[in-house]
């Protein structure tokens, strides 16, 4: 379901990410085929950097049809960008896709928080982030940082995934391995 990023796959993605209904909702816009190379190939030396963990979203058959990452990461924590190519909508690769990513952050990676600013004008952004019981809310929580994202004008909410949060839903529903069982023993 997910992959480290890699150059292979840059023409099905830039063409995925340039349809109307996703482009502008992607954070790493690349106006054309050659600066989204170039841009891909940013983010894999800032992934080596540790500055941000990038991974491809797969279908069920390998084919690239968005990504995942996690940007600006500092003091455990980092902001969520995730982007599914249009064909893909409301198919049902989106939970999915966070889970795996989140688990991989969270008892691989050593992050704390997944932050998400998401534009108070995308509706299905915001529907899909509400519907993960583990997700809060985080205008009020975090009014420091919700304030920083909005200086210039009231564009984004903010919303939070903390790590135990995160676990206990995994605990609660059944969904931890036996690594992750003694994560929460821990």
């Amino acid at each position: 379901m997910l992959k480290k990023r890699d150059l292979h796959e840059s023409h099905e993605l830039f063409e995925l990410m340039s349809h109307p209904d996703v482009f502008p909702f992607v954070r790493q816009k690349a106006a054309s085929y050659e600066e989204f190379i170039f841009i891909t190939k940013q983010t894999i030396e800032a992934e080596e950097r540790g500055e941000v963990i990038s991974r491809t979203i797969l279908d069920e058959w390998g084919n690239p049809i968005g990504t995942i990452n996690l940007f600006d990461i500092q003091d455990n924590a980092g902001f969520l960008g995730t982007w599914l190519g249009k064909p893909y909508h409301g198919k049902g690769y989106n939970s999915p896709a966070k889970d795996a990513f989140f688990q991989e952050l969270f008892y691989k990676q050593g992050i704390e928080t997944i932050f998400m600013r998401i534009r108070k004008e995308n509706i299905r952004s915001i529907k899909a982030a509400e519907k993960l019981p583990y997700v809060v809310k985080a205008n009020e929580t975090r009014k420091a940082l919700y304030e920083q994202l909005n200086k210039d004008a009231d564009i984004y909410d903010l919303y939070e995934v903390p790590k135990d949060q995160y676990t206990f839903y995994l605990y609660r529903n059944g969904l931890q391995s036996e690594d992750d069982s003694q994560l929460l023993e821990a």
